[in-house]
């Protein structure tokens, strides 16, 4: 047989087997771009149903908050409020009653003098709650000393606070969510944690508006995840998450509790 000619069958032999090598490769990698991005895909509509989760138990948070501020409100309203003006509606008709002496007319107008007053000072501390007047007219940083200087009337506890941020007057709805965290973590300081110091401090760091919060109280097993679940926790969670900060918390049975977050 002519050498040229087996010469050329090998060449052919090997430019076929080339090709077929390079179009099993091609097609490996066509199915292996094709796996790549299906799986980039579904991962990215699993985070995308992760969010959009999150976002729902999010809103179903600020809901069930909003309904139990209502609830509480309406019983303030109901216990403080409408319960003294009954009582100065029967005492306002115990006037009109006949042959009344002037020491009981005194005794009744003395009556309706000082539940009406109280009802109207129920009535300031209930309009305080919901937006305290100094925070709206005059920003966070007075609105969080008037604040501490209530929580230090009651004599129970005493609050240091130290400030070293200029905060932006424009953006009062986030700064209402960092007044509001900072009322829950009070408040369950005094309640349940028996706190008798509290210790607030902001500060920038490396750009990030920070706030460390300590309490000298009874704390409790930070290990334990339900005692970070109670409404008042999911509340102050739903508020970060706005604020699309970060939140921290440490605590030790019988060590108090340290309260980190961003915003």
């Amino acid at each position: 047989m002519d050498t040229s000619l087996v010469y050329e069958k090998e060449i052919v032999a090997i430019i076929l087997y080339t090709s077929c090598f390079f179009m099993v490769v091609a097609g490996f990698l066509i199915v292996f771009f094709y796996l790549s991005r299906k799986k980039i895909i579904q991962k990215e509509l699993e985070k995308r149903d992760l969010e959009i989760h999150l976002h729902k138990e999010q809103l179903h948070a600020v809901i069930m908050t909003q309904e139990e501020e209502r609830k509480r409100i309406a019983q303030d309203l109901h216990d403080d409020i409408s319960s003294k003006l009954n009582i100065v509606s029967l005492n306002a008709h115990l006037l009109s009653a006949p042959n009344l002496t002037d020491d009981e007319t005194k005794e009744i107008t003395a009556n309706i003098i000082n539940l009406t007053a109280k009802a109207l000072e129920n009535s300031r501390k209930i309009a305080h709650n919901l937006l305290p007047p100094v925070f709206e007219k005059f920003g966070l940083n007075a609105g969080i000393e008037e604040l501490c200087e209530e929580f230090e009337s009651g004599k129970s506890v005493k609050v240091k606070y130290i400030n070293d941020i200029e905060f932006d007057d424009s953006d009062i709805d986030r700064h209402l969510h960092v007044f509001r965290i900072l009322q829950e973590l009070m408040n369950n300081s005094l309640r349940h944690g028996k706190a008798t110091q509290i210790w607030i401090a902001f500060k920038n760091v490396n750009g990030t508006n920070t706030c460390n919060y300590e309490d000298n109280g009874v704390g409790f097993d930070n290990k334990n995840t339900e005692n970070q679940k109670g409404l008042g926790m999911k509340n102050i969670d739903s508020r970060i998450s706005f604020l699309n900060g970060t939140m921290k918390i440490d605590s030790e049975i019988g060590r108090g509790i340290t309260v980190n977050f961003t915003f």
